[in-house]
């Protein structure tokens, strides 16, 4: 069923570093590009983050590695 999705890249700090997506989805397959840059437009250093995506009640966190 459609549902509420957030997309939220954190660094290794927790600090949220940018909110990728925030908005009602249709069921299905997704894809979401993050550019390497925090919410103020800024490129970010190389290294560890965490996402975490939120759709009804379903929540997970994920690691990845952005690679300049």
């Amino acid at each position: 069923e459609r549902a509420q999705v957030r997309l939220e890249v954190y660094n290794v700090l927790g600090q949220k570093v940018r909110t990728l997506l925030h908005q009602k989805m249709d069921p299905g397959f997704h894809v979401a590009m993050w550019d390497g840059k925090n919410e103020q437009g800024l490129q970010v250093s190389t290294g560890v983050y965490y996402y975490r995506i939120s759709a009804g009640d379903f929540n997970a966190y994920k690691k990845m590695a952005l690679l300049k």
